[in-house]
């Protein structure tokens, strides 16, 4: 099945003490390059988001991962004084009301407006409980992600089946050029043989004539380049079907099709023959372009 490697997706898990927002992007990149920016209390869990989402969600593609927490009144951090840094500061406001002749206006709630004197106290985190929440959260983002992908997926392979058609139209209609052709060829050949001979006054070999005119009708023949691009478009579909990424599969037949197109190309002695060559081309490179798009 085709998957496209542009999506996003996103999800909200609600817990006990707080929620937890998760958004996944994803964008074409030859190899899975995954970042992920999460509140410092889940970094001990990156390493474990990128392998889920390298194993669960998309395993190719330029991947960024979002985590953010929304706290409930009732979480778990409580603010308590820095002792330390409140002493300092008293005692540097005395000063100045001391060296300055300042008025002495120093209150608890003129203190508390200097958020330095407090410091957040978390309980200590458990990683096990919190890989839990947070593993559900990227599932759910996942699932919306997939849906993207695979919306895409659908629409893409539906471009590449339309431009093969088109492709195998092409080989088709060469092939009863080639056909056509390969008899005229040799006619043609033959008598411009003979007529070289008569000018030179040489005996005519029959055998010879036949041997060389053998031998170029099939240095022309396209048989075999033609038999190998239908085995490419039945291999292009089975690894369309299959359930696993198949992005490099399409992109290495991509060059197959392109090595036959371009060899058919060299021997193609026929002007119509050479013009569905180059129409071929150009549609195997929009397929190679849009397969740059697949998982």
């Amino acid at each position: 099945m085709i998957k496209s490697m542009t999506a996003y997706g996103r999800a909200v898990l609600p817990g006990q003490d707080k929620d937890l927002l998760v958004e996944i992007r994803s964008v074409n990149s030859r190899y899975f390059d995954c970042s992920v920016r999460m509140p410092h209390i889940l970094a001990p869990l990156e390493e474990k988001v990128k392998s889920y989402i390298r194993c669960e969600i998309i395993s190719r593609g330029k991947v960024d991962v979002s985590v953010s927490i929304d706290l409930h009144a009732s979480g778990n951090t409580a603010p308590q004084l820095d002792e330390g840094y409140l002493k300092g500061y008293l005692e540097t406001l005395r000063r100045m009301r001391d060296e300055f002749g300042l008025a002495d206006d120093i209150s608890v709630m003129r203190v508390a407006e200097n958020a330095s004197v407090f410091r957040a106290v978390r309980a200590d985190v458990d990683v096990d409980a919190e890989w839990k929440h947070l593993r559900e959260a990227l599932a759910a983002a996942g699932k919306s992600h997939l849906a993207m992908r695979s919306a895409e997926g659908d629409r893409i392979r539906a471009d590449l089946e339309g431009k093969l058609r088109h492709v195998a139209e092409c080989a088709d209609r060469i092939e009863k050029l080639s056909a056509e052709d390969s008899g005229g060829y040799r006619e043609r050949l033959e008598s411009r043989l003979r007529a070289v001979l008569a000018d030179n006054r040489v005996t005519v070999d029959e055998n010879r004539i036949l041997t060389e005119c053998a031998i170029y009708a099939d240095r022309i023949a396209v048989d075999e380049e033609l038999v190998r691009l239908r085995s490419h478009f039945g291999a292009f579909a089975e690894i369309a079907c299959e359930a696993a990424p198949s992005g490099k599969k399409l992109d290495f037949l991509m060059q197959e099709l392109n090595r036959e197109t371009n060899t058919i190309g060299s021997k193609a002695n026929n002007s119509e023959i050479a013009h569905l060559v180059v129409e071929m081309k150009n549609e195997l490179e929009k397929i190679r372009e849009q397969v740059q798009n697949v998982e």
